[in-house]
């Protein structure tokens, strides 16, 4: 999985994209700092997505590097070198932003439009929705490392929205409208766990996007995406699809993200963009795809539903942060049963990674255990630890059984604010 911001030193090199995985050079000091968190992302996804696929075709699914005897399954003999190579690298990192940030005072917010319109054309919809779309390009405090991106018009005096990954580590961005003025940005407020931001620029008169209420989708529902594609020379890109699927978990960057799937064409620069229904509402804001170094992957793309980014946007507006989300620390996912039975685990969770400062790493929790119980019920699925610490509150404590080598232990962990984890 990919977060679909680029650099923009690697436009040059845009044929590379096609035949290396969509990730196009770049320069050495910046892969250790991002590339390995999108890399992160993309083996944890495929796998999680690919299921039992491990199992089915044998030999191993992603990009890890580290070597492990097999059985005759195409398995590792040990189950911890099953899920490094299953996980990859699914280590945390923080949002970094040094954008000047500045307080919102007007009375603009994001409404989610459910009254029924009639179904525009394709033309229609392009004519409606280019205005609302902007190009931004975000920089490091350097300057040597560009990145491009997309962003959607909250407000007609200025508000823009777009993904957090876009701006990560840099310092200052610029918002182009779609008919060429450049407006240098400042930062409202920026969400880590959501991937949402919203941005500032001195202008008025703008033409603000129609967010539509994503929780009406269906699967089959068609589907238009705009945005700017491998960077300024490919932007206002329209591209077209159907909603593949609703409700997607998601592994991003330490957490789960409930995403709309679509096969709408989604490539690197169009992160921050809209995914739009027929009626040129904005229902979704595209973030992610899928990618791969071993096979072709195509028409898989991720969007952040509006349903969930309206909670987000509205506090983000009124204090620069989003709060009362508990959040445990630690990146959890199911565990096959047939993994599970071949190497005689339990059919738990498996905790790819326990975040660094969070009270679940002070009470002892570490990678590689395997989550059986919370609150003394039995969980196998995300959802259902979900479902449990979302009817919790931050500063409650929660008690976590895991299976460490053969023992069951208990640990009881103090619930933290999402934003103070994930930033």
């Amino acid at each position: 999985m990919s977060g679909e911001r680029m650099n923009e030193n690697d436009y040059s090199h845009r044929s590379e994209w096609y035949s290396a995985s969509g990730s196009g050079p770049m320069p050495q000091a910046k892969k250790s700092h991002k590339t390995m968190k999108i890399v992160m992302i993309c083996i944890c996804v495929a796998l999680v997505l690919a299921g039992a696929g491990y199992l089915l075709f044998g030999g191993h699914s992603g990009s890890g590097t580290k070597s492990s005897s097999t059985s005759q399954s195409g398995l590792p003999d040990d189950w911890q070198d099953y899920f490094d190579e299953y996980y990859g690298d699914a280590t945390y990192t923080k949002s970094d932003i040094e954008l000047q940030k500045t307080d919102y005072s007007g009375s603009s917010s994001m409404t989610l439009v459910t009254s029924q319109t009639s179904v525009l054309t394709l033309q229609q919809i392009y004519d409606k929705c280019l205005p609302s779309v902007v190009s931004i390009k975000a920089s490091e405090k350097s300057g040597e490392d560009t990145y491009l991106g997309t962003g959607i018009v909250l407000s007609s005096d200025g508000l823009i929205i777009t993904n957090t990954h876009i701006i990560d580590g840099c310092t200052s961005a610029k918002v182009t409208l779609s008919d060429g003025t450049e407006y240098e940005a400042k930062l409202i407020g920026a969400d880590g766990q959501s991937d949402i931001t919203i941005l500032k620029i001195d202008a008025t008169g703008l033409t603000p996007a129609e967010f539509g209420d994503s929780s009406s989708l269906k699967v089959g529902d068609s589907v238009v995406a705009i945005g700017n594609p491998l960077g300024e020379n490919l932007t206002g890109t329209m591209t077209n699809g159907i909603v593949s699927a609703i409700n997607r978990d998601i592994p991003y960057n330490g957490h789960t993200m409930t995403l709309i799937q679509t096969n709408a064409a989604i490539n690197e620069g169009n992160s921050g963009g809209p995914l739009i229904d027929m009626y040129g509402r904005v229902v979704g804001i595209t973030n992610m795809k899928m990618m791969s170094s071993y096979s072709s992957i195509e028409g898989i793309g991720f969007a952040i539903p509006t349903s969930g980014i309206k909670t987000v946007s509205d506090q983000l507006l009124s204090g620069g942060s989003v709060s009362g989300r508990p959040s445990i620390g630690i990146t959890v996912a199911g565990i096959d049963e047939t993994v599970a039975k071949h190497y005689s685990i339990p059919q738990g969770l498996y905790i790819s990674d326990v975040v660094s400062g969070s009270d679940a790493q002070k009470q002892g929790l570490k990678k590689g255990d395997i989550l059986t119980a919370v609150n003394g019920k039995t969980v196998t699925t995300t959802d259902e630890v979900n479902d449990i610490k979302n009817a919790m509150s931050v500063g409650d404590t929660i008690k976590l059984t895991v299976w460490r080598d053969g023992k069951t232990l208990d640990f009881s962990v103090k619930l933290v604010e999402s934003a103070d984890v994930y930033g």
